[in-house]
């Protein structure tokens, strides 16, 4: 159950934790550095312990390690961006500090790796990365106005097998050319894609109804080279001030643009703003048509393939140019924040990992506009 309780506004909270926290902290723990800080401000911002309410100890079995510590230690895994969780453990075990701002006072306290995987996996299963990230943006971006959402999808590189993809259906066969017959039955009208069918649907059942499997994919990059990658695509929302507001794994060889209306409908669940930026991807009428329902204005780059390329007037070229909040963030999961180091299997855990890069993220940038 998640706390209801009012929040402190982030201008307020950040100076209660420069002016207060950080200080006492230091005369408890010693001097910290600057990661160390980053990270207690972090932790601070997301409020992890609003949604540990869950894994409370009923008074049944073996009492289990303190699930707040061992959410704090993932954050921490992401703000240090360390490669695997007995990377991790060892940082946790011979840094004091860390340790302790975790919530180990000693070293005994520390649990095993399995109790790491295994809590984990209860993060996992029950969403609560993405339930922290989502009341983040909420709690300090949902009051406001937001300019500019940029949309765009990266690959995920990842370990595990690929799944065999299904078979196509046989097409059905051509009926004669010329002029149907007076006594013929007219042909029957094709089944409606997953983007007009998108558009009558709610948030729910458009997610249910994207694959989320582990496959094979390819593009080509900025040097005209064709990439392939086994895995996922992170397809992400992304405000001013490079804070990444909404996000859906999915499989690597879906299109971009058959997430762009599930994205947007979470989106405008968390908060309100004014225009979409989009590139040629998501050119497509049944994205423009949600974006109007919304409200908003689609600067969506024309494909070519679908007629004569028109440009945006000088205006819209410099809002368009705010795209590129996307492709920084993008690049902040993959360098700093284990978009490169997925080692856990199955898009349920996948999600949870980069989620807790980009609830981390979201922090960061949260606060560096602040200060």
């Amino acid at each position: 159950m998640q706390d209801t309780r009012p929040q402190t506004p982030i201008g307020q909270l950040w100076n209660s934790i420069q002016s207060w926290l950080l200080p006492m902290l230091e005369d408890e723990i010693g001097a910290l550095d600057e990661k160390h800080r980053q990270f207690v401000a972090v932790c601070e911002l997301c409020a992890p312990q609003d949604h540990m309410t869950g894994y409370r100890w009923c008074g049944n079995g073996c009492p289990p390690h303190d699930r707040l510590a061992l959410c704090k230690a993932y954050i921490a895994k992401a703000v240090w961006d360390f490669a695997t969780t007995r990377d991790l453990i060892d940082a946790i075990r011979h840094r004091p500090a860390l340790r302790r701002l975790c919530g180990w006072e000693s070293l005994g306290e520390v649990p095993s790796e399995a109790t790491f995987s295994r809590a984990f996996d209860v993060f996992a299963r029950d969403g609560r990365p993405q339930q922290i990230h989502e009341a983040l943006i909420k709690t300090h971006y949902g009051g406001k106005l937001a300019g500019h959402v940029s949309r765009d999808a990266t690959a995920i590189h990842a370990r595990e097998r690929a799944e065999a993809k299904p078979k196509a259906p046989p097409k059905p066969k051509r009926g004669k050319r010329g002029r149907r017959r007076k006594d013929e039955p007219p042909a029957p009208q094709p089944d409606p894609t997953r983007l007009q069918q998108q558009l009558g649907r709610d948030l729910q059942a458009n997610l249910a109804d994207l694959p989320t499997v582990c496959d094979w994919n390819g593009k080509t990059n900025s040097q005209g080279k064709t990439e392939q990658w086994r895995g996922y695509k992170a397809h992400l929302d992304v405000i001013d001030g490079d804070i990444p507001v909404s996000f859906i794994l999915t499989s690597a060889s879906l299109h971009d643009s058959q997430v762009a209306i599930p994205l947007a409908q979470m989106t405008a669940g968390r908060i309100a703003n004014l225009y979409d930026l989009a590139d040629a991807a998501y050119d497509a009428k049944e994205i423009r048509e949600m974006s109007a329902r919304l409200g908003h204005v689609a600067l969506i780059d024309r494909n070519p393939r679908r007629g004569e390329k028109t440009g945006f007037s000088p205006a819209e070229a410099r809002r368009y140019h705010e795209r590129t909040a996307v492709e920084r963030v993008n690049s902040h999961l993959h360098e700093e924040h284990g978009g490169r180091h997925v080692r856990v299997r199955g898009p349920v855990k996948v999600a949870a990992h980069l989620t807790f890069g980009l609830l981390v993220i979201a922090a960061e940038q949260m606060l560096r506009m602040l200060s």
